[in-house]
């Protein structure tokens, strides 16, 4: 009985380990009835906000191809958000081995290489090397959940019908975007451009799925110029989850040397 017992447990605690299955979500395909409702531009913006993902902290982990100047890697990304504070990034490659960390905060970007020992440590302002300047914190944390980025939604943008989608366009500074949202107001694709800059950022969301309550999408490709350099990362989430108690562990070893 005792053995019985303990194969029991067991069972039970495997079960509980066991990774949650993500669910796709069938998106409608007619107009939403929300936005539909909303009379002036002011009430459109509270409805469309009304859509985005709200969460303390959230975690994900992905099956990524990571392109920097055409050097193409598949990795295995898990990612991390304390909303609004920190994002921690972990790099694994074969076998599960990690390769890199990174901590993203709004002031600072600080990755560890294991591979190579070396580490960076830099401002914020470092990821404009390979972004716009308009890019910052809160946009990254948008768009690794789908979410609109919130400069974007504003009064003094255009709203209209796009098909089925609702297309937001607009300026901000010396940008050019354009936003399109599901009958669903959930994003699926974003693009920002500053031709004379030679700048440009594509995000597209699809495969849309269930975690936690809440609605993202599963695969999320972005695509980044700035200058002659850029960035592709193509993210497919295997695992996502809200609201869970997180830790962002994140220590350079005395024998790593700082990058060039």
């Amino acid at each position: 009985m005792n053995k019985i017992a303990i194969a029991c447990c067991l069972l039970v605690v495997l079960s509980a380990c066991k990774s949650k299955k993500l669910v796709v979500v069938n998106r409608p395909t007619t107009d939403s009835a929300a936005i539909n409702r909303a009379n002036d531009i002011r009430s459109r913006v509270a409805v469309i906000r009304s859509k985005q993902v709200i969460f303390n902290t959230f975690s994900g982990k992905a099956k990524t191809k990571l392109a920097i100047n055409g050097n193409d890697n598949d990795v295995t990304l898990n990612i991390r958000i304390n909303r609004d504070q920190k994002i921690w990034i972990s790099v694994t490659a074969i076998a599960g081995i990690e390769v890199a960390r990174a901590l993203i905060t709004p002031d600072s970007i600080q990755v560890r290489n294991n591979f190579q020992g070396m580490y960076l440590r830099k401002p914020f302002s470092y990821i404009y090397t390979y972004a716009s300047r308009q890019v910052n914190f809160k946009t990254l944390q948008s768009l690794l959940v789908g979410n609109a980025i919130s400069e974007l939604v504003n009064e003094n943008a255009t709203y209209k019908p796009e098909g089925t989608n609702i297309a937001i366009t607009g300026t901000l500074q010396d940008i050019i975007y354009k936003l399109l949202l599901g009958p669903d107001l959930k994003v699926t694709q974003t693009n920002l451009s500053n031709q004379a800059a030679a700048q440009s950022l594509q995000v597209t969301n699809k495969v849309f799925i269930q975690a936690t309550n809440r609605v993202i999408p599963s695969q999320i490709d972005i695509a980044s110029t700035a200058g002659g350099k850029k960035i592709q990362v193509n993210l497919r989430y295997t695992a996502a989850d809200f609201d869970k108690q997180l830790e962002y562990p994140f220590s350079i070893p005395k024998s790593y040397e700082p990058a060039n």
